[in-house]
C-alpha cells in the first residue's frame, strides 16, 4: 500500500489495521475509551505546534489528529453506529446551516437577518438531535440543568471559565474584576488558614485550592484573558528560566542536584532580569 493525498487511502489503511486475523493486534484491541486520551493528546500537540509557529510540526500533528477522527469513525462503523462519510456529511450540513449569510439567499445575507440568527439555528439543531435520538430509541440527553450544556471533559481551568461565563448569562457574576480579586484574596486566606492548622486535612486543602483556582479562572474571564493560555505562557517562562539554572550549573561544573537552593535562586533571578 502506498501513501496518497486522498482521504480514501487513510480510510483503507485504518480498515486494514482493524481487520481481524491480518490487522495490527494493538489496533484491534482499541475502543473509543482507550483511544480518547490519545485524541486529547494529539489536539494539544496541534495547539503546541501553532504556539511555536512550527508549520512542519503543525502539518504532521494535524495528520495525527485526523488519524484519531478516522480511528473513531472506523470503530463506530464496525459497530454499526455511523461511518466517516456520516461525519463529513454532518459537519458540512452544520457549517452551511450556521452560515446562511454566506450560503443562503439574499435575505439571509442581510445584516438584519443575521442578528439573533445564531441562537435560532442552535435551537433547531438541538431539537433535530433530540428527534434523531428518539427515532433510534435512545434516551434524551441529560441537559435539564442550566449548566449541563458545559461539557465536563474540558481541562479544569477551561471548564471553570465556561461555567462562569454560562452563569453570567443570567446575572450570576461579579460586576467588577476588583471584586473578583478580593475573592481570590479571601480564598487564599482560607487556604492559608487550613495550612496553619496543627494537622492540615488533605481533602480540605484540595477544596480550598480548588476554590482559589476557580476564582483565578473567573478573574481571567473578567480580564478577557484565557486562563489556560496565561498558564501555558507561565509554563514556557518557567522552562526557559529553569534552563538557565541548568546552564549555570554546567558552567560551574556542577549537576543540578549538587546546586544549593541559594545558587539556584541566584541563577533564576539573573535569568529573570535578562528577560524583564
Amino acid at each position: 500500500m502506498t501513501p496518497s493525498r486522498e482521504i480514501t487511502r487513510l480510510l483503507e489503511i485504518m480498515a486494514a489495521l482493524r481487520t481481524p486475523e491480518t490487522g495490527c493486534p494493538w489496533d484491534l484491541e482499541q475502543t473509543f475509551k482507550t483511544i480518547a486520551p490519545y485524541t486529547l493528546e494529539e489536539a494539544y500537540e496541534v495547539a503546541d505546534a501553532i504556539q511555536k509557529d512550527d508549520m512542519t510540526d503543525l502539518c504532521e500533528e494535524l495528520g495525527d489528529l485526523l488519524l484519531q477522527v478516522v480511528y473513531h469513525a472506523r470503530i463506530a462503523e464496525e459497530a454499526g453506529h455511523f461511518a466517516f462519510g456520516d461525519i463529513v456529511e454532518g459537519i458540512t450540513r452544520k457549517m452551511i446551516r450556521r452560515h446562511p449569510h454566506v450560503f443562503g439567499d439574499a435575505d439571509a445575507r442581510s445584516a438584519g437577518m443575521a442578528k439573533g440568527m445564531w441562537d435560532r439555528i442552535k435551537a433547531d439543531e438541538k431539537e433535530e438531535r433530540a428527534a434523531r435520538r428518539r427515532a433510534l430509541g435512545l434516551a434524551e440527553e441529560g441537559t435539564t440543568r442550566f449548566l449541563d450544556t458545559v461539557p465536563t471533559a474540558f481541562p479544569a481551568l477551561q471548564e471553570a471559565e465556561k461555567l462562569q461565563r454560562r452563569a453570567a448569562k443570567v446575572g450570576f457574576d461579579w460586576p467588577d474584576p476588583l471584586q473578583v480579586l478580593d475573592k481570590i484574596c479571601e480564598e487564599a486566606e482560607e487556604l492559608k488558614h487550613e495550612l496553619a492548622a496543627p494537622a492540615p486535612d488533605k481533602a480540605r486543602l484540595a477544596d480550598e485550592l480548588g476554590d482559589t483556582l476557580f476564582a483565578l479562572a473567573n478573574l481571567g474571564r473578567h480580564l478577557e484573558i484565557d486562563p489556560e493560555e496565561a498558564l501555558r505562557g507561565t509554563n514556557r517562562k518557567f522552562r526557559t528560566r529553569f534552563a538557565s539554572i541548568e546552564d549555570s550549573a554546567a558552567e560551574s561544573g556542577k549537576t543540578l542536584e549538587a546546586m544549593s537552593l541559594h545558587e539556584m535562586e541566584e541563577a533564576w533571578q539573573r535569568a529573570k532580569s535578562k528577560r524583564a
